[in-house]
This record gives C-alpha cells, sequence and structure tokens, in this order.
C-alpha cells in the first residue's frame, strides 16, 4: 500500500466548496456524499445529479486493426459495434478469469475510446502493453492524467446540459460524439453513458476546463452527489463493481469473487460468436455452478451486507453476498447481489445478517428498479 497522500482531481476545490464529506477512494480524495447519500440517490433519480469521476481511467486506443486487435482481447464483439457508439466489454486473464470491465466508444475505424476502474489504470496499461502488436501498428495512449470526468444522470439531464453548454452538445444513449462550439468553451467529448441506469452523460475534458463546467451544471440545477449514492445506485440497477463483486486471482483479492462472465450472469458484453483470451472457461460451466444473482428482503431485519451468508429455506450455506444495502428508491428495502448456486428467479432464501438473525429474501435478477 502507498504512502503517498491521495490524488485530488481537478475539481477538489469545488467539493470543499460545498462542503463535500472527503475521504480516500483507491487513491483519490473524493466526495462521499454532499448533503445525505439518500437525498442525493433520490435527486438523481427524480431530476439530474452530477458526480466527478475523474478517478476513472481514459485509455486511447489507435490503429488500422485496432477494433479486431481489442475484440480478440475482450468478450465483446467490438468489430461489430460502429462508430460513434459505446459498448461494454469484459477482460479476462488467460485462465478466464475477469480482471476488470470497460465502457468503450468506438470513434472511427481506427481509433476506440476505453474507461478503465480507477483501481485498475495501472493493472490494465500494463496487460493491453504486453498484448501489443510487435511491429507498433496498434499504440496505447494513457490520458488519465490529463482528463477530468463528469457524469450528469438523471430524466433532466439534458435540460440541464443545454442550460449549461446551449444546446447541441446532446448525444443519445450509448452514443460518443466530440464537443462541439458551446457557451463555455470547452473542448473535449460526451458519451450517452453512465452507472446510474438513467438517461444521461459522461463528459469528458481537460483538467482546466473542468471547474468551470462543473458550477455551469450546478448552477443550472444538477445536484451534487457523491460516491455513496453512487453506490446504491448502481446497486439498484445491477452493477458490477470492480474489486467488490468480482476481482482477479492476480491481485490476490478474496477468491470467492474470482469469477469470469458466465458467472456473473450480466445480460451484455458477452459475444461466444468469436474467440477472445479466457474463453475457454465461460463456455466450461454447467447449471450447478454459481451465478451472480440479486436478493431483495421479503421481511425487514438486519440490512444486507457484503459477505452475508446466502441459505436455502432449509439451511444449506448457497452462497454470499458481494454487495447490499438498502434501497433509497425502493423504500430502503434491504437488496443485494451475490454469486448463489442452485437458485432460480423466485426462489426464497435466507441472509444470515447477524449471528442471531436470518432474513428471508426472494432470489430476483437485476435490475431491482
Amino acid at each position: 500500500m502507498s504512502d503517498a497522500p491521495p490524488v485530488r482531481t481537478a475539481l477538489y476545490d469545488e467539493h470543499v466548496t460545498l462542503e463535500a464529506n472527503l475521504v480516500d477512494f483507491h487513491g483519490f480524495e473524493l466526495p462521499i456524499w454532499y448533503s445525505n447519500i439518500r437525498d442525493e440517490h433520490l435527486a438523481t433519480r427524480s431530476t439530474a445529479g452530477l458526480f466527478d469521476v475523474s478517478h476513472m481511467g481514459s485509455f486511447k486506443f489507435s490503429g488500422p486493426e485496432v477494433r479486431s486487435w481489442l475484440e480478440s482481447l475482450s468478450t465483446q464483439r467490438v468489430t461489430a459495434i460502429a462508430p460513434e457508439r459505446c459498448a461494454y466489454t469484459h477482460f479476462l486473464d488467460e485462465d478466464g478469469f475477469l480482471i476488470d470491465d470497460m465502457i468503450f466508444a468506438v470513434v472511427n475505424e481506427e481509433e476506440i475510446l476505453g474507461v478503465p476502474n480507477a483501481s485498475m489504470i495501472e493493472v490494465m496499461w500494463t496487460w493491453f502493453t504486453e498484448r501489443l502488436p510487435e511491429d507498433g501498428s496498434i499504440v496505447l495512449e494513457n490520458l488519465s492524467e490529463a482528463t477530468a470526468i463528469v457524469a450528469l444522470q438523471g430524466p433532466k439531464a439534458k435540460a440541464i446540459l443545454d442550460e449549461a453548454m446551449g444546446e447541441g452538445q446532446h448525444v443519445p444513449r450509448f452514443k460518443w460524439r466530440a464537443l462541439t462550439e458551446n457557451k463555455l468553451g470547452v473542448t473535449g467529448w460526451i458519451q450517452g453513458t453512465g452507472y446510474t441506469g438513467e438517461a444521461g452523460y459522461e463528459i469528458f475534458i481537460p483538467n482546466a476546463d473542468a471547474p468551470a463546467l462543473w458550477r455551469a451544471l450546478v448552477s443550472s440545477g444538477a445536484t451534487p452527489v457523491g460516491l455513496g449514492a453512487r453506490d446504491t445506485l448502481r446497486l439498484e440497477k445491477g452493477y458490477l463493481l470492480s474489486g467488490v463483486d468480482f476481482c482477479s486471482p492476480s491481485l490476490n483479492g478474496d477468491a470467492f469473487l474470482a469469477r469470469d462472465s458466465w458467472e456473473t450472469n450480466v445480460p451484455f458484453g458477452l459475444d461466444l460468436d468469436h474467440e477472445f483470451v479466457g474463453k475457454h472457461r465461460v463456455v466450461g460451466h454447467d447449471d450447478s455452478d454459481a451465478r451472480w444473482w440479486g436478493i431483495r428482503y421479503t421481511e425487514k431485519g438486519p440490512l444486507p451486507r457484503p459477505g452475508k451468508e446466502v441459505q436455502s429455506v432449509d439451511g444449506a450455506s448457497i452462497g454470499r453476498l458481494t454487495s447490499g444495502a438498502p434501497a433509497p428508491s425502493l423504500d430502503n428495502t434491504g437488496i443485494g447481489l451475490g454469486y448463489l448456486s442452485g437458485v432460480s428467479e423466485g426462489d426464497e432464501v435466507l441472509i444470515v445478517a447477524s449471528p442471531r438473525k436470518s432474513v428471508r429474501a426472494v432470489v430476483v435478477r437485476p435490475p431491482f428498479y
């Protein structure tokens, strides 16, 4: 573990001005909340939340065969993604275990932009670099330190974006485009992507442009949101969290979290009609193997938390939770995600929430909301 102080993003002063509760998150000093998790969560669902996600990475891949090259490494059929579209993918190690997941944008036939997770920037940089063609036909660039990322998420995101930047910057769901001339004079690109399940955007700009964009979006009605609500928002939608819901064995994480794309049960990003690193493990399962399922409490009790054991109704251990929390959008009903064996949607299970209390729950296929 590094003794270096946490990195401050280009928006650090904005967070201080808003009296955010700042924490060290994977080596970055970021707000966990500004007011409270519940209010920020509900504001994102009802209006629009604003997130500093500059801790996430930004890679640029380029070359005449870049789509075929990336396809050989990823679970997604990259060559089927048209230019100016975004997609989701997994990257597996040689043994078939999930290293990282990533949203990427196909800018054109020879350029792709990708967003590795915050704690995985160095890991994925090394992993990609080791697999570059020896002839230099693919170039990899790390734009992470120079790039700030702001996420605007919620049903009023477009109206707020138009107010802050002027009309003309909107991009549809899972599409990419370069920012054009705008009221703020900021440059970069915008994607119709995000981690909340709401309509909205992720905006990539040079660090120097980030404070002006942030202030304009707040002034136009966006609610600043911290890491706490970011987690509950993604949990309600059933999105994987790197290092929490999966972790490569090479990183010396919890062996229970060493999983592949089949086990994560994610309904997108996996295309078996092409060859990719680690595919042999993905296709080697049977129905008895554990998969990632959601659980929803059907009675009150101690809240579901990561690491809690899940049992069948007759008391047999069938897995454990990797994520869990009360769901603000569902009247704080307890929800969780975890790897469970031998279950189907609708099955009743028990969550061993404390040494003295097991809580009844039902198996569901996310999203919860």
